[in-house]
């Protein structure tokens, strides 16, 4: 089965790499209402017992994947800031404390949010873990990655602008079901700031208990888009991102990041970098700066494959937010192409496009986009459910850059197999079913270099030679 994949995503990727006429997908779906799920409803359901913590979700904690951040919120009072752990469920041999913390939204007190680090575990081991106190106590699992190298095999989710309705729990509840390891969220997390006042940061809390049958198990990455935002003058909150930065910490100051909006990670074989679009980063920002030395820093002899997160598409022909992330664009994608990004993870537009690997670097400075070998393929997956709805208007005719497109829900897998080749697909949340609509093998920049190749190819002979004398 692998192999006939294989072999037919071989075929889509020599579009991918060489243009031509995209795909505008026919498929109409019959959509759910796009309306958030009252909070009266078992999927927001608070967990029982007194003081129980609720909102349970972790976090890569350091830069190489040996530590998480577990954070939880309590309602009533404190509680316990321990986190008790182990290599057996029910047997707890390790133990962390964490902080606790409230914060003021209009004339909302939050609960007490607690978070914790957990840091120098072994790689790719399964991890127990418990909080709370007594019979309020409650119990959860994980497992760390496998150590950093070239061929670390990984599955990573792709998620984005999921919301709280409907749509957003089959997203969810799909999601679960493809294996994927970690989840990398493009931002859009709650859709709170579609309500006003109080009424905000209750749907944060029912958005945390959403989630957690996901994310108390699977670290998901981080990155904000323009509804964590909440600039509410009417309110008298103008400090952006504070419901955001207050519940979902990030491992930022571990690349060196002096924001918890922008930083980096290595996980398996991948070097994530998460970027925030609602930030200044034009040249000399901090968010450029940090960029610059980031890029730098990445080793593709340890970790191959350079992944980039980020809020708003560089490339869409969607007519929803067109062109919005042209800016970031013309900041960024030299480097893009010069550091031989593999791929560009994007939400924003509520719909679905991949593009083949094009910049807009040979274009005697205009915005059009033509072939190029070293450039990232886009994929925007802001397709989660939102109670916005679909952006069903695509612009007509579609673009040569435009590989496939389509107004659906539904959310992506990466699946890295080794320090060459990864097996892409999204997945359409067809009327209830998960269903692969858009599939390839993306193939990796930095191991697509004929030298290298030649190197591996020697490697492996020597490896097959040392096995054979060990015979």
């Amino acid at each position: 089965m692998l192999i006939r994949l294989l072999l037919l995503s071989s075929l889509l990727l020599t579009s991918i790499n060489s243009g031509g006429a995209g795909v505008t997908s026919a498929f109409i779906r019959n959509e759910w209402p796009s309306v958030d799920i009252p909070l009266d409803n078992e999927v927001f359901a608070v967990p029982e017992g007194y003081n129980a913590p609720q909102q349970v979700h972790i976090t890569q904690g350091d830069y190489d994947g040996k530590a998480v951040i577990i954070s939880w919120i309590t309602t009533r009072e404190p509680g316990s800031n321990t986190v008790r752990y182990g290599l057996s469920e029910g047997k707890y041999n390790f133990t962390a404390e964490g902080t606790v913390q409230r914060y003021m939204f209009y004339n909302y007190k939050s609960g007490f949010i607690h978070q914790c680090l957990l840091d120098g575990l072994q790689h790719d081991t399964k991890y127990y873990y418990e909080i709370g106190n007594g019979d309020s106590s409650r119990k959860f699992w994980f497992q760390t990655p496998p150590e950093i190298g070239p061929d670390s095999s990984y599955k990573f989710g792709i998620i984005g602008d999921l919301g709280q309705t409907y749509n957003s729990l089959s997203t969810l509840k799909h999601s679960m079901q493809t294996g994927a390891q970690t989840i990398l969220f493009v931002g859009d997390l709650s859709y709170a700031d579609r309500y006003d006042k109080h009424d905000v940061s209750v749907r944060w809390d029912s958005w945390g208990r959403f989630v957690e049958q996901s994310a108390a198990y699977q670290p998901w990455i981080w990155s904000a888009g323009n509804h964590e935002i909440e600039y509410f003058p009417h309110m008298g909150e103008i400090t952006p991102f504070t419901n955001y930065l207050h519940r979902y910490p990030t491992p930022y100051t571990a690349s060196r990041s002096s924001s918890p909006l922008w930083y980096a990670v290595r996980r398996a074989s991948a070097h994530i970098i998460v970027l925030s679009s609602y930030s200044p980063f034009v040249k000399y920002t901090p968010q450029w700066k940090w960029l610059e030395q980031e890029l730098k820093k990445v080793d593709r002899e340890k970790t191959p494959w350079l992944i980039v997160v980020m809020h708003a598409p560089m490339y869409n022909s969607n007519d929803a937010h067109f062109m919005e992330g042209e800016s970031m664009r013309l900041v960024f994608e030299s480097w893009f192409c010069h550091y031989k990004v593999d791929a560009v993870f994007a939400g924003h537009v509520h719909a679905y496009e991949r593009s083949h690997r094009v910049s807009s670097l040979r274009s005697n400075g205009s915005s059009y986009a033509a072939q190029d070998k070293s450039a990232p393929v886009y994929i925007t997956v802001g397709d989660g459910g939102n109670q916005e709805g679909l952006a069903k208007r695509f612009r007509d005719p579609q673009p040569d850059y435009s590989a496939y497109r389509e107004a659906s829900y539904g959310h992506s897998t990466l699946d890295i197999k080794n320090r060459t080749h990864a097996i892409y697909n999204w997945n359409r949340n067809d009327d209830g079913k998960r269903v692969a609509a858009d599939s390839f093998v993306l193939h990796n920049q930095y191991w697509a270099n004929s030298h290298r190749r030649r190197k591996l190819r020697f490697l492996s002979v020597i490896a097959r030679l040392r096995r054979s004398q060990r015979i």
